[in-house]
C-alpha cells in the first residue's frame, strides 16, 4: 500500500510528459483510472485541468474519474 502513492506519482509524471508518445501517455491514463482511491482521482482531476494535454486525453481522464466516482460508495 505504501508503493502506490510512488506508483501513482510515476505515473502522473509519464502521462503529462509531453516528450512522451501520445500513446504512451494515454496508457498512463487509463491506468491512473484503474487505481480507485482518493489520490488515484484526484490524479485524474488534475490530469483534465491540465490544459498542456490533448483535448482527447483530458476527456479521457473525466471518463476515468467518472468511473471512479460511480465505483466508489453510494
Amino acid at each position: 500500500m505504501a508503493e502506490q502513492p510512488e506508483d501513482l506519482k510515476r505515473l502522473v509524471a509519464v502521462a503529462t510528459d509531453l516528450g512522451h508518445s501520445a500513446e504512451l501517455r494515454t496508457k498512463a491514463v487509463a491506468l491512473i483510472g484503474n487505481i480507485s482511491t482518493h489520490d488515484g482521482l484526484r490524479a485524474l482531476l488534475d490530469l483534465a485541468a491540465n490544459e498542456q494535454l490533448t483535448r482527447k486525453e483530458r476527456e479521457l481522464a473525466l471518463k476515468y474519474a467518472g468511473k471512479v466516482l460511480r465505483s466508489g460508495p453510494q
